[in-house]
């Protein structure tokens, strides 16, 4: 099994420092405020050989109501169940707070192998502060700069303890080496090469702030997973949730809510929203989740035609339709304000649903999968001319300036989204009316209704070219 290690402390002591420094990426959000992070998150630590598990946690706060801060701490000691070795650090140079008396305290009864990490520990002015943490009774504290990679070292020595500890046998410091893993794929079998329908499946979940998406994660994977409330923007990293669906490996990331720019001001929900726009890049599918109540705002159209233009799979989900008194009514206003506002998504797939009661999830991750087909779908090069030889004799294509344009033949790309080159002369001079008559057909012919749809035009070789170049 991989060892769990959780980093744990007061707010702004470092520890996403420390953790993104770990894993290797800059994932989790940084920035002087206190309170930056507030769900926890995963990933897969490095340090030389070893691999391992971390989990970055909010700040501990000493609050036990209904309040946000308590919700946070909640998530604190759930990472500390969890985890097989808690790293608890402390500013070095702030020295020993009360509040890092009380979280000692917590750890000490929590019955695991606690490390006291000192951070921001360069410099003399760390010394006092290193000398107070052995007042915590929790064994040598260990000097520490995130920031710089300093005292790593000595964590590695500390991970690896754990690790032989957990797997009852020595690590070869030397060996950095990979498992080799074996790979069953036929050569000549195109959809093995680009789809495997048993992989793992990014899907990220986006909208404006507090339509739902927290809750809907927590309710598919059935556990208070990432914070939620009534409070409007409280989650700020993307956070990562595995879940597994009918033996599918789902990877669901949780994102800030993405106000109007005008509206934001603010440094650290600019750090947010950037965070989440850039996990639609990394998405296969996205769920765009509307508030049933105020659906298709100016920001919802937004983020549909920022789905379509990075060609990311979008599945629209209205919220909170347990609110909506005239189903029938609401549903096909919906319907028809989708086709007529996103015109370049046609057939995007829309669900309603409540995240909350739990309603119509299967029908979510139908669409969802289904959609994720259509987005890695081959067309086959015979069939793909057939139906553009019938759609060019149906509609002709245009004279323009008194020549008629040819069009010749066409071939697929790629996929992932479905990408299609037409051959024909004179492709900037094609109108782009006869462009969407294309691609609508392409949808209406082989079913990829809702994936965003790739159309290159591209002029033929001219079979009379060298002959001109000897007459002249």
């Amino acid at each position: 099994m991989t060892v769990t290690v959780a980093i744990v402390g007061r707010p702004n002591v470092g520890k996403s420092t420390l953790f993104n420094r770990l894993v290797g990426k800059r994932i989790a959000l940084v920035d002087d405020t206190p309170g930056v992070t507030r769900d926890r998150r995963e990933g897969e630590g490095r340090i030389a050989d070893l691999r391992f598990r971390v989990i970055d946690t909010a700040g501990y706060e000493d609050a036990t109501d209904n309040s946000l801060e308590a919700r946070m701490r909640a998530q604190t000691e759930a990472a500390i169940a969890e985890a097989d070795l808690i790293l608890f650090m402390f500013d070095a140079r702030a020295g020993i707070t009360p509040l890092d008396e009380k979280f000692g305290q917590l750890l000490r009864r929590a019955n695991k192998p606690v490390h006291l990490l000192g951070n921001k520990a360069e410099g003399k002015a760390s010394e006092t502060g290193l000398m107070e943490a052995w007042s915590l009774g929790l064994g040598e504290p260990i000097p520490l700069s995130a920031e710089h990679g300093q005292g790593l070292s000595d964590l590695h020595n500390i991970i690896s303890d754990a690790v032989e500890q957990d797997s009852g046998e020595e690590l070869d410091p030397f060996s950095d080496q990979m498992p080799e893993v074996e790979v069953d794929i036929d050569p000549d079998d195109e959809t093995k090469l680009r789809w495997d329908p048993t992989r793992a499946l990014n899907v990220a979940i986006v909208g404006r702030p507090n339509v739902g998406k927290s809750t809907l994660i927590n309710k598919l994977v059935g556990e208070e997973r990432v914070l939620t409330g009534p409070e409007a923007g409280i989650t700020r990293d993307s956070i990562l949730v595995p879940w597994d669906w009918k033996g599918r490996t789902i990877n669901l990331v949780d994102t800030a809510g993405i106000r109007r720019r005008a509206k934001v001001q603010q440094k650290l929900e600019k750090l947010a929203v950037a965070d989440s726009l850039r996990t639609i890049q990394y998405a296969e599918i996205v769920v765009l989740m509307l508030d049933a109540t105020m659906p298709f705002e100016k920001q919802d159209l937004q983020l549909a035609d920022l789905v379509e233009r990075e060609g990311r799979g979008l599945v629209i989900a209205v919220n909170k339709w347990d609110l909506v008194e005239d189903k029938n009514a609401t549903l096909a206003a919906l319907r028809e304000a989708c086709e007529r506002l996103l015109p370049q998504l046609r057939g995007v797939p829309l669900v309603t649903m409540s995240g909350l009661r739990g309603t119509n999830i299967p029908r979510l991750m139908q669409a969802i999968l289904d959609l994720e087909q259509k987005w890695n779908a081959r067309v086959p090069t015979a069939k793909l001319n057939q139906w553009l030889n019938d759609a060019t004799q149906a509609h002709t294509p245009p004279a323009v300036s008194g020549r008629r344009l040819k069009i010749r033949y066409a071939t697929q790309a790629k996929s992932r989204p479905p990408t299609f080159i037409v051959f024909c002369s004179r492709p900037e001079a094609l109108p782009k009316s006869y462009i969407r008559y294309l691609v609508n057909g392409l949808r209406d012919t082989f079913n990829l209704g809702g994936p965003p749809i790739r159309l290159w035009l591209r002029a033929g070789d001219n079979p009379f070219a060298h002959k001109a170049r000897k007459i002249r």
